[in-house]
């Protein structure tokens, strides 16, 4: 146990999840099911069990910082990684992984996003171990692939090798696709040899390095170089200098793509990476009419198939909605049809450019 560490990406700024998640307060850092915990503290809680306290790291923007030692105090400050600027997931876990890899060669890492929703937990657990069993005897690069139970579009999907992929096997991947169509979508779902891709990978802090050193050497010769200052007090000032510099590549990109050794663990445990407000509809509680609401002085009439959330101290009355999304937050009301929700980037930027 003392050789497993967890890796929270934590950067993104949750501009789907706007008007609520805002750049100074993004989703990660909300309660965005109403459970009492933002979304970050149940991603850490979930895993704390398999994963010591002191081996828990989170990568986030420098003006996180103030936030995330709000949320887990537990943390200390050597355990907050804070990007300069955002260069996407592959320079993330680049300098978490060199990080770990002077502290513990022998280190086996659980990457994670912050903002995931994970309803069976024990499943997760069990699942995580599985993993990395597997990837701490070995040279490989591995991600949990969710079964697919309708033809998703928002999420990338990776091909298996093998055609009927059983829950709990670790199969080698064939390929990944990019998000797909409605039609190809259903294909995917049809053939039972695809798994969406989670987002979730686990790996050996070797494997990981070796992937760099082979893929993308430049990223990794930049944390290479700072194995002599990592964990003392020139640590951030190097990481202020050298991060800009990196390419701004994803993870998926950069090194998964062009592996020949990536695996996929094909997982169930009631996973939704809560990226849009539909996805959140599907997740939270619901009326006979299909209806969500978070809000207590929320009035409806003859609506169906809405998401609401609103303050506790505001009343609405909202008639004869159906399908649409209705939010107040931060000063601003958005009501959205759900089905054209991918516009709200759009409509954030005409009201913050304004």
């Amino acid at each position: 146990m003392e050789n497993n560490y967890l890796v929270i990406m934590a950067g993104g700024i949750g501009s789907r999840f706007w008007p609520m998640s805002t750049s100074e307060t993004p989703k990660q850092f909300l309660d965005i099911l109403g459970t009492g915990k933002t979304m970050i503290q149940q991603t850490v809680d979930r895993i704390k069990d398999i994963i010591p306290t002191q081996n828990i790291y989170i990568v986030t923007s420098s003006n996180y910082k103030t936030i995330i030692k709000e949320q887990l105090p537990f943390l200390d400050d050597g355990q907050v990684l804070l990007e300069p600027c955002m260069r996407n997931t592959a320079p993330c876990i680049a300098y978490a992984s060199y990080k770990i890899y002077t502290q513990n060669k022998n280190a086996n890492i659980v990457v994670a996003p912050s903002d995931h929703l994970i309803t069976d937990e024990t499943g997760f657990r069990s699942i995580i171990n599985k993993a990395l069993e597997f990837t701490c005897k070995q040279n490989v690069l591995l991600t949990l692939g969710i079964r697919p139970h309708r033809p998703e579009t928002g999420y990338g999907y990776i091909q298996s090798v093998k055609e009927d992929i059983q829950i709990g096997e670790i199969n080698k991947v064939q390929s990944f696709k990019e998000k797909p169509d409605h039609e190809t979508a259903k294909q995917y779902v049809n053939a039972r040899e695809y798994l969406w891709n989670s987002g979730i990978f686990i790996w050996s802090a070797q494997s990981i390095i070796k992937a760099f050193e082979k893929s993308l050497p430049e990223i990794a010769n930049t944390f290479a170089k700072g194995k002599g200052v990592y964990n003392t007090p020139k640590e951030q000032e190097y990481i202020d200098n050298a991060y800009p510099e990196c390419q701004n590549i994803s993870i998926d990109y950069g090194i998964l793509e062009k592996a020949n050794n990536i695996f996929v663990l094909a997982s169930e445990f009631g996973w939704s990476d809560l990226g849009t407000w539909g996805s959140l509809w599907e997740k939270r509680k619901r009326d006979n009419n299909g209806n969500s609401v978070v809000g207590s002085g929320v009035h409806l009439f003859e609506c169906n198939n809405t998401i609401v959330t609103v303050p506790e101290n505001r009343s609405f009355v909202i008639q004869g909605l159906d399908n649409y999304i209705v939010v107040e937050a931060n000063g601003i009301v958005m009501v959205c049809k759900k089905e054209e929700e991918q516009r709200i980037k759009e409509f954030r930027e005409k009201v913050l450019i304004k």
